[in-house]
């Protein structure tokens, strides 16, 4: 369904198209020459002789094909922008393609299994963007979803790139080989793309606010009253939020790819972390982030399998045609397009409505009630009926399919032990909210990254560390309580609200975690080392440009740059930049840099000694900032005065007062010539040093320091910056195991605070945190998230009993 737009609003949605395409298809060569060093890598590795000789193939085989895959690649994705746009025919089209049921091969679920991983990297990374630009798109042409072939949509990126490989001889082998790579080069640009797309849309008038209370679902009778838009490319229509319809049964599920030929459908249980794959198993490639991810992903695809097998054939067409409506309160009439939206039965939806206000109702009894245990089944059984009779209301086969795997999750979720009894009445609460949501949009099933599923998500990975006591009554429980309740309040936004308190939630969680003393104090100090190291590295390297082209003595050269660099890094962060103190000390450099220089002039050698007694003094307190005293302290002003004496003998031109002026001058306004960076250089990090930079006793903070010389590889220092606040970990830590919370990161990421029940804190740095990942020395508490392990035991179910899927 669409309505007519301007030839404006139409030539603008084309333009962004093409800058999408062309922004794009600049990282096709980037992309091979990443994929060639990769290959390069891996075929100048030792290993087993089979090992070598396939790295050594693989190497000549993308040689010899990777100039043909870039041609077909760039050219492919030009002609599919003309295949892109809003036009009825592209959506007829779409439909007639969807309805046309036939085989498939081994070869091309293969393919499109390669490619849907592609394709899921680039919505979990930028899932929100792809989602404004998508309303903004549907705004502009007037229709209420992108075809199935935009150039806009992941999807069809990832299997160009992938079809182009086939078909410039490459195999689907290499790719499994290369896929972390052609990931890691291809997300961000899209992404980038997608902030752009989005950037030149608000700057041209489309849409500058996204407003969460605009996708309200409205009934015909507030619709017309309000006179506002109703059509499904306004910004209350039903395409816009994606909220309010979803795609008939094939649309649904079979957005992840295809059912196995014959319609078997393989059991969760047999791909323990691998993607099945014909008859055998491919291995999981890449780090263990990247193998959870495809376990996780595996899961929803064999689930999507699964569904397809048994409502392969349902179009979507609702028995109660007379009450179907669009969101926009006019009615339905005649098949559904597979992808675009399906109207809402308000029968349904209405039906829904009663069985969440009804749970609503008893959800406080049940939290008043005595005894948990008892009050546990009856709240089960209670959703549990509820849900029964939902599906017996449901218009469609795909609406009772989604109400028994939504309940089905939902009874794995509120079984899970370790979220304590308050919480699990909250989780309960949000299964109608994302039952109304798993009907509107396909992908709740199809990513990882939906909003619906990080929240809760991020709420179990939470509060399943914490017992009963901690939790009840506390601010983590309140918020919660919150979250659920705002979600009820606007049952119509679909992910957006979803989305909205996500984002509210990790806010909450970064405060939360970080509100007491020890953990303030820690962060305080954290953050300081980190500035104090950054600048440091950035003063040392002013300091060489100051003195590149000065003729200084390497005993003057190695002062500066090794113990002067750090006393001006810690003199700007006690006093300031500005300070007179620190405005003193880096006076103090470029007097040293001078009293060491050629002194011909009898003058000069006169104002030295004069100086001399107030240069040292002020060397001493800089040092002292430091801790450095004493003996060391005497070694450094021994060779320093050594230094000063020989001066008073070289023969050599001294060094002109103007630029020992433009020298002093630079030095006082240092901070303007820094940047913020250097947070991938080294820090000399423990205990001793922390106490001696801020006077803070650092006893309760068990420092992990990076070990001098060792290197974590990038695919554990990738999943080191990914780790999310707020969840557990098991930390095996000098031969002591402790269930561990991630509360802090700093904002350079080089430093990382966890903190144990028993009020021990651990600061770990990057490098040493990648490596106790990479060793199995801390180690997430939880293998998968809830939501994937609540879809895996739903899967096991129905593949005992699949008759309960439509009974």
């Amino acid at each position: 369904m669409s309505i007519a737009r301007s030839a404006s609003s139409l030539q603008l949605a084309r333009e962004t198209r093409e800058r999408f395409v062309l922004a794009t298809e600049g990282a096709i060569v980037p992309l091979a020459r990443a994929i060639r060093d990769r290959l390069t890598q891996l075929a100048s590795e030792v290993g087993s002789a089979r090992a070598m000789q396939e790295n050594r193939d693989d190497f000549v085989a993308f040689q010899g094909h990777a100039s043909q895959w870039v041609s077909l690649a760039q050219t492919g994705w030009r002609k599919a922008l003309g295949e892109s746009g809003a036009s009825g025919f592209h959506s007829s089209t779409s439909h007639t393609q969807m309805l046309r049921l036939e085989l498939i091969g081994d070869e091309v679920v293969e393919s499109n299994i390669l490619s849907s991983r592609l394709a899921q990297r680039i919505h979990d990374r930028a899932s929100f963007e792809l989602s404004d630009l998508r309303l903004r798109i549907q705004h502009l042409e007037g229709t209420s979803e992108l075809d199935g072939k935009d150039v806009l949509k992941p999807e069809t990126l990832a299997k160009l790139l992938v079809e182009q490989w086939l078909a410039a001889g490459l195999s689907r082998q290499l790719w499994t080989r290369v896929q972390d790579t052609v990931q890691a080069q291809l997300v961000d640009v899209i992404a980038k793309a997608y902030e752009d797309a989005n950037a030149h849309l608000v700057a041209n008038g489309v849409m500058p606010e996204i407003d969460l209370k605009s996708f309200v679902r409205r009934t015909g009778g507030a619709a017309a009253a309000s006179g506002g838009a109703t059509g499904p490319g306004a910004p209350g229509a039903s395409g816009a939020s994606g909220a309010s319809g979803a795609s008939g049964a094939s649309g649904v599920w079979q957005a992840g790819g295809p059912a196995a030929p014959g319609g078997t459908v393989p059991s969760t249980a047999s791909v323990p972390g691998t993607f099945q794959r014909g008859g055998g198993a491919a291995p999981a490639a890449g780090s263990p982030l990247a193998t959870a991810r495809q376990r996780a992903q595996t899961a929803l695809l064999n689930l999507k399998r699964f569904v397809t097998g048994r409502i392969g054939g349902d179009t979507g067409h609702s028995t109660q045609p007379a009450s179907s409506i669009g969101v926009d309160g006019r009615g339905s009439a005649g098949g559904v397009d597979f992808g675009a939206p399906r109207p809402f039965s308000r029968t349904f939806a209405g039906a829904i409505a009663d069985a969440e206000a009804a749970y609503r109702a008893a959800a406080t009894q049940y939290l008043e009630a005595p005894g948990e245990q008892a009050t546990l089944i009856q709240q089960s059984a209670d959703l549990r009926r509820r849900s029964t009779e939902l599906k017996k209301r449901a218009p469609t086969t795909a609406d009772k399919a989604t109400v028994e795997i939504v309940a089905l999750m939902f009874q794995a979720i509120l079984a899970e032990e370790r979220i304590p009894f308050s919480a699990r009445v909250w989780f309960a609460r949000l299964q109608m909210p994302v039952l109304r949501v798993a009907i509107a949009e396909p992908e709740f099933f199809g990513t990882l990254q939906h909003p619906a599923r990080m929240l809760i998500d991020r709420m179990g990975s939470c509060v399943m560390g914490f017992d009963a006591a901690a939790i009840s009554g506390s601010a983590l429980e309140n918020e919660i309580k919150r979250v659920v309740q705002v979600i009820e309040q606007y049952p119509e936004t679909g992910q957006r609200v979803f989305k909205l308190v996500f984002d509210e939630f990790v806010a909450f969680l970064n405060r939360y975690l970080t509100q007491s003393d020890t953990a303030q104090r820690v962060m305080s100090v954290a953050q300081q080392v980190e500035q104090k190291e950054t600048m440091a590295i950035q003063y040392t390297i002013e300091l060489r440009k100051m003195l590149n082209d000065m003729p200084v003595r390497d005993e003057i050269r190695e002062f500066l740059f090794k113990v002067w660099a750090e006393v001006l890094a810690i003199a700007a962060l006690r006093y300031g930049g500005q300070d007179e103190q620190t405005v003193t000390l880096k006076r103090a450099a470029s007097e040293l840099v001078w009293a060491a220089s050629a002194k011909p002039s009898r003058t000069d050698r006169a104002r030295v000694i004069q100086d001399l007694p107030q240069l040292l003094q002020r060397l001493r307190q800089g040092m002292a900032l430091l801790g450095i005293v004493d003996e060391p302290q005497e070694a450094y002003i021994k060779t320093i005065g050594a230094t000063l004496s020989d001066a008073f003998m070289l023969k050599t031109e001294a060094i002109p007062q103007a630029k020992i002026e433009a020298m002093a001058e630079r030095l006082a306004h240092l901070e303007d010539f820094v940047s913020d960076s250097g947070g991938d250089a080294e820090l000399p990090l423990d205990a001793t040093n922390i106490e001696l930079l801020l006077g803070v006793d650092a006893s309760a903070i068990e420092v992990v320091a990076d070990t001098p010389g060792a290197r974590a590889s990038e695919d554990m220092l990738a999943w080191a910056n990914e780790l999310q606040v707020g969840t557990w970990f098991m930390l095996d830590h000098n031969d002591r195991v402790s269930q561990v919370q991630f509360v802090w990161r700093s904002d350079r990421k080089q430093l990382h605070l966890f903190a144990s029940a028993d009020g021990r804190s651990f600061l770990i740095q990057a490098g040493r945190l990648a490596s106790y990942l990479q060793a199995g020395l801390l180690t997430p508490a939880e293998e998968e998230t809830l939501t994937v392990r609540a879809t895996r035991e739903a899967l096991a179910k129905l593949d005992a009993n699949p008759e309960r899927l439509l009974n």
